[in-house]
């Protein structure tokens, strides 16, 4: 499972980028508590087996929550949503699914471990990991989606499946149900450069669009303007 802290640091990135006007501290805290939620899968994995990456990694949630969120926000007669937070809680909906997602989801899918796309249709682990390149004796060559053959429906490379592909987390270090209590427990911070450089930048455009003298002499974002930035 990727980092936590990398977690966090994706989804404050996404939170400084797309939260516009409704960026404050609370909206940043709930896009990057989104971001984390995730991996609360590794909590499920003591009980039931093979839930880490799989229960809260798969396509199926960020697509129903999109689809109740479009429901409530734009086809609905009147939003539940909008009643109670404004175009405010609006914005911050989308941005946090976003974050759920991308920062939360993504990392494992990328550069992590692997994630059970299509749970609980189907038990496989996946990765999407490869190159993309021009060579001017092969042409493009690409890595990422390979021929097939694999056990899975989708062609993406496979480590495993749920069954006998297990997830270390530092919460379950072995991935398989059990407290472990015996076992050695690892919290990574982070494990390459690349992750470094995300979190600093995270650091960074939050100090940025925190920054007291970016809001001095700054005029408040009317009603009608904040609700027309945040569609």
């Amino acid at each position: 499972m990727a980092p936590t802290l990398l977690t966090a640091a994706l989804g404050a990135l996404l939170a400084a980028a797309l939260l516009g006007p409704a960026f404050d501290g609370r909206s940043v805290a709930v896009v990057v508590t989104a971001a984390l939620l995730p991996t609360l899968d590794a909590v499920v994995s003591l009980a039931l087996a093979g839930a880490t990456n799989a229960l809260a990694h798969n396509v199926w949630v960020p697509l129903a929550l999109a689809g109740l969120l479009y429901w409530d926000t734009a086809l609905r007669g009147r939003s539940a949503l909008r009643e109670r937070y404004g175009w405010r809680g609006v914005r911050v909906g989308w941005v946090a699914l976003a974050g759920f997602s991308i920062a939360g989801i993504a990392p494992d899918l990328f550069v992590g471990p692997g994630v059970s796309l299509l749970y609980p249709v189907e038990n496989v682990y996946y990765v999407v990991d490869g190159l993309l390149l021009f060579s001017t004796q092969d042409g493009v060559v690409q890595t990422f989606v390979s021929g097939g053959g694999g056990p899975g429906v989708l062609p993406f490379e496979s480590p495993g499946t749920t069954e006998t592909h297990a997830v270390s987390t530092w919460v379950n270090p072995d991935g398989r149900p059990g407290l472990g209590l015996g076992s050695e427990r690892v919290f990574v911070v982070v494990d390459a450069g690349w992750q470094a450089v995300v979190v600093a930048s995270a650091v960074a455009s939050l100090a940025v669009r925190f920054r007291p003298w970016g809001r001095a002499g700054t005029e408040p974002a009317t009603e009608e303007s904040a609700t027309e930035a945040s569609r």
